[in-house]
């Protein structure tokens, strides 16, 4: 394990554990979920009102004197065309209900009907609505991270480095709060656009067959990052085909350069899209690094 600056990377691990350390209660919710339309009169640029045309968040919540105070908006993977909801969506916020965690998981628009920037004005709306919202579902303002696995780690990057602080000038009063996550999760994350390590049919699905090339480099988020960047933690394997680690890598050293608080947790072994790899004995110790990250970060004190 290397230590740079506060920042610590854990490249290349296999550390099998037995089968007892990675308990199952959490395979059942904790409480029921529901689900509410993100935008009630509307998403921005809707092309009409189908399902595809309404992003939704599914909240859920842990029981009352099991929560922390920390929430995240999880945005499952699926290459900007689909959404893995089951296994990197409703198992992760089991997990997360379990050890006290509010998860919100995020329906956002998905290419090829939509494009940027209707993904990103999604999952910035989801953090603003769990912050302003933030008392009805006992989390803290200042705990509100996001997670994204694949694509959706893409999504969680770019609003990990293109929030905004909110516009007090419009009508609605949940457009003054700040979009800005405290903290972000990046599982096997998509980071590049237009460079060799780039997942194509993600770039395709988000930005169409023929991006501008400032779009390109703004979509690049590794490029965005910057001293205002959320900490960060970052989970991928060596063997994953589908985006390869050199996604992970680089928002990492850009994190690095900025200054911001991260953790890097490469796996020698794993495809891509494991999710929480709960039969592997050597992945599914990830998330307990996640948590035991975020304990460092104070986001489970009472």
């Amino acid at each position: 394990m290397l230590k740079l600056r506060g920042i610590t990377a854990l490249l290349l691990t296999m550390c099998p554990v037995g089968a007892g350390v990675f308990a199952q209660d959490w395979m059942k919710p904790v409480t029921t979920p529901r689900t509410i339309v993100l935008w009630p009169d509307g998403a921005p640029g809707a092309l009409g009102k189908e399902d595809g045309d309404v992003p939704t968040l599914t909240i859920y919540l842990p029981a009352g004197p099991q929560a922390t105070g920390a929430g995240i908006v999880v945005c499952p993977g699926g290459g900007y065309s689909g959404l893995a909801v089951d296994h990197e969506g409703h198992q992760v916020a089991r997990l997360l209900t379990s050890r006290g965690i509010a998860a919100f998981i995020l329906k956002y628009r998905l290419g090829p009907r939509y494009h940027h920037p209707a993904m990103q004005q999604d999952v910035l709306q989801a953090i603003r609505y769990a912050r302003w919202n933030a008392d009805e579902f006992g989390i803290r303002k200042d705990r509100i991270g996001v997670m994204g696995f694949s694509a959706g780690g893409h999504l969680a990057s770019t609003a990990a480095t293109l929030f905004d602080a909110g516009n007090a000038a419009t009508a609605a009063p949940i457009d003054a709060v700040s979009s800005r996550p405290d903290f972000a999760v990046l599982v096997y994350p998509v980071i590049t656009m237009n460079q060799e390590s780039t997942h194509k049919g993600s770039q395709r699905n988000l930005l169409g067959d023929s991006p501008d090339p400032a779009l390109l480099t703004k979509l690049s988020t590794d490029r965005q990052v910057t001293a205002r960047t959320p900490p960060t933690f970052l989970f991928h394997t060596n063997e994953d085909a589908g985006v390869p680690a050199e996604n992970s890598v680089q928002f990492y050293l850009a994190l690095r350069k900025a200054g911001v608080p991260a953790e890097l947790h490469i796996f020698q072994k794993g495809e891509h899209g494991v999710g929480l790899a709960p039969s592997d004995p050597a992945l599914r110790i990830w998330p307990e690094l996640l948590f035991t990250w975020m304990n460092g970060l104070g986001l489970f004190a009472k």
